[in-house]
C-alpha cells in the first residue's frame, strides 16, 4: 500500500476514535447522568492531566527505546479497554480515574501519529510542510464521520458512543503494527539530559519558544471550552418549545461537524500562510477566530439567528488549524531530529495538558458559580461572552510578547537547544 494512503488510514482512525465521544460526552454526563459542571469539569480535565506528562514520556520512549508505530498501537489497544469500561461506571469519582487511564493511553498517540507520519514522509524525500496537511485533513474527515454516525444513531446522550470508540480503537491498534517503521535514532548521548530524552525542555529556555508554548497552552484552553460545551449548548434549546423540533436541535452533533468540515479547507491553506506570513501572524489569525467562535455562539440561536451558529462553526476550522497544525509544523522546523518525538510531546503537553486543565477546571467552576440558575439551567449567553473576553486578552498579549521574526518562504529553522540565549 502506498505510504501516503497508509498514513491516511492511520490519521482517519486516530480521530474517528476521538470524534466518537469527545463532543457528545457533555450531553451524556449533563443530560443523562445529570452531573454538575464541577463533576463534568473534573472528568473532562483528565485529558489535560494525562497530557501533562504522558505525551512527553511516550515521546521519550519512542525517541530512545521503542519503535514509534509499535508504541502507538499498544497504547490504542490499552485505551480501547478503558473505553469499554466507561459505560459500567456510575460514580464521578471512579469515572475520573477510568477516564484518566483512557486519556493517559490516548493523548500520546496524537503526537506519536505525527512522528510516524513525518518520519515516513521524510524517508521518501517529501516536503513535510507541503505534504502532511493533505494527509492530516483525513483525520478531520474521520472526526466528522464519527460525529455523524453518533448523531444519526441518536446515541449522543447514550453510553453506546464509548463502545463505538472502543471498537474503532481496537481496529486502529491492530492496524498500527503494519505502519512504516519509525525506529529510535541510534545516537550518542553526551549527557544525562540527552540519555533521559529531556533535551526538548531546553527549548523553553529560548524566549520566543517559551512564549510560543505559553500561548499554545492558552489556545489549548479555548479548544477544550468548545469541545466540552458546544454540543450541550445546542442540546439546551430542546427544552424550549419554539426550537424543539428543529433539525439543528435534533441533530446538534451534525451541526457542530461543520466545524470539522471547515478544518478540511483551512488545513490545506496552512503551507501558504505559514511560509508567506510566519507563525506569529498565523497564530494571531487563530486567536481572532476564537473570539468570533465564542462571540457568535453567544448571540446565535437555531432559528432566526442560525447563521451565527453556522458562521461560528466555519471560523472554528481557522481557529483550530492555525494554532494546532501550524504549531506542530513550526515545532518540527524548530527542533533537531534527535528530539522530534519528545518536542511534539512537549507541544501536546502544553496544549492538551496544561491548556486542557485550565479550560476544563476553571470553566466548570466559573459556570457553577456565575452562570447556573437555581433550577439548574445554564446562562449560555454569559458563558460564551466570558470565553470570548478571555480570547481577546490572549490575542492582545500574544501580539505584544511574541517577537519571532519570519523569513518569507521558511516554516522555521532549528534552535540550538544547548544555548539558552539563542533566538530564532
Amino acid at each position: 500500500m502506498h505510504t501516503k494512503l497508509r498514513l491516511i488510514v492511520m490519521i482517519f482512525l486516530q480521530f474517528f476514535v476521538w470524534g466518537s465521544w469527545l463532543t457528545t460526552q457533555g450531553a451524556y454526563w449533563f443530560l443523562t447522568r445529570h452531573w454538575s459542571g464541577t463533576d463534568f469539569g473534573a472528568v473532562f480535565s483528565t485529558m489535560g492531566i494525562a497530557s501533562l506528562f504522558m505525551p512527553s514520556l511516550m515521546g521519550i520512549v519512542a525517541d530512545k527505546w521503542v519503535n514509534a508505530e509499535r508504541l502507538y498501537g499498544i497504547l490504542h489497544l490499552l485505551g480501547a479497554g478503558m473505553l469499554f469500561v466507561v459505560p459500567m461506571v456510575n460514580s464521578p469519582q471512579i469515572l475520573f480515574w477510568v477516564m484518566l487511564l483512557n486519556m493517559g493511553f490516548y493523548m500520546p498517540t496524537i503526537s506519536l501519529s505525527i512522528t510516524v507520519a513525518y518520519n515516513a514522509l521524510k524517508n521518501e524525500g517529501a516536503d513535510v510542510v507541503k505534504d502532511y496537511p493533505p494527509i492530516r485533513v483525513w483525520g478531520t474527515i474521520g472526526f466528522i464521520v464519527a460525529m455523524w454516525i453518533i448523531s444519526l444513531l441518536h446515541i449522543e446522550k447514550s453510553a453506546t458512543q464509548f463502545y463505538v470508540a472502543g471498537a474503532s480503537a481496537v481496529l486502529l491498534g491492530l492496524y498500527s503494527f503494519s505502519l512504516p517503521r519509525c525506529p529510535p535514532l541510534d545516537v550518542h548521548h553526551d549527557s544525562l539530559i540527552d540519555a533521559l530524552g529531556l533535551r526538548s525542555f531546553a527549548l523553553l529556555k529560548n524566549y520566543n519558544m517559551a512564549v510560543f508554548f505559553l500561548f499554545a497552552m492558552a489556545l489549548g484552553a479555548s479548544l477544550q471550552l468548545t469541545n466540552a460545551y458546544g454540543d450541550t449548548f445546542l442540546h439546551s434549546f430542546s427544552k424550549l418549545a419554539v426550537y424543539r423540533d428543529l433539525l439543528t436541535v435534533r441533530y446538534p452533533n451534525i451541526v457542530l461537524s461543520i466545524s470539522q468540515m471547515s478544518e478540511t479547507l483551512f488545513i490545506l491553506t496552512i503551507p501558504f500562510f505559514l511560509k508567506r506570513f510566519g507563525i506569529k501572524t498565523v497564530m494571531l489569525i487563530s486567536m481572532v477566530a476564537w473570539i468570533l467562535r465564542f462571540g457568535l455562539f453567544a448571540y446565535g440561536n437555531p432559528a432566526g439567528l442560525l447563521w451565527m451558529i453556522v458562521l461560528s462553526n466555519l471560523v472554528y476550522g481557522m481557529a483550530f488549524d492555525f494554532f494546532n497544525i501550524s504549531g506542530s509544523l513550526f515545532i518540527e522546523g524548530q527542533t533537531d531530529p534527535k528530539i522530534r518525538a519528545s518536542a511534539q510531546g512537549l507541544f501536546m503537553m502544553m496544549t492538551n495538558g496544561f491548556g486542557a486543565v485550565l479550560g476544563s477546571v476553571l470553566s466548570g467552576l466559573l459556570i457553577d458559580h456565575y452562570f447556573t440558575l437555581g433550577d439548574g439551567r445554564l446562562v449560555w449567553h454569559g458563558i460564551w461572552l466570558s470565553f470570548a473576553a478571555y480570547s481577546v486578552v490572549v490575542a492582545v498579549l500574544f501580539a505584544i510578547l511574541f517577537r519571532y521574526r519570519h523569513v518569507r518562504g521558511e516554516a522555521g529553522h532549528p534552535i540550538d537547544t544547548r544555548d539558552p540565549l539563542s533566538t530564532p
